[in-house]
């Protein structure tokens, strides 16, 4: 019963998408065709741009002494949207938009006492 489920929740949603594209095509006419090629356009610009940026961004992170993690989920979430722009519907548009608004939880840079105070041990050889 649970993967029937799953399986009409993964049928309806290219179903919406088909059934929202018809319905915008008859009202907007070609319009539409160009929204969507602007949206696959800037997907793919999206996800070349990421390729370029993720290294550098992964390698400030641990600069920086934060986890890589964060960097990386960044850049998962904008290939995501990439890809998700890429594909044909609103719906699906819609999700990228919501992707690359919500930010991910910024990660804390552990703390750093520095008093100028350098501890250790010494002794005295004479």
């Amino acid at each position: 019963m649970r993967m029937l489920l799953i399986f009409l929740i993964l049928l309806a949603f290219p179903v919406l998408e088909v059934v929202l594209l018809f319905e915008l095509a008859s009202r907007y006419g070609w319009w539409v065709l160009g929204y969507l090629l602007a949206s696959a356009a800037f997907g793919a610009a999206l996800i070349m741009e990421e390729r370029i940026v993720v290294f550098a961004r992964l390698i400030q992170t641990l600069q920086e002494g934060r986890h890589p993690v964060l960097a990386l989920l960044t850049s998962a979430k904008k290939m995501i949207a990439g890809i998700l722009l890429i594909l044909p519907g609103v719906l699906s548009d819609i999700v990228a938009v919501l992707l690359l608004i919500i930010p991910l939880p910024a990660s804390r840079k552990p703390p750093v006492e520095d008093d100028g105070v350098i501890e250790g041990q010494w002794r005295r050889e004479d």
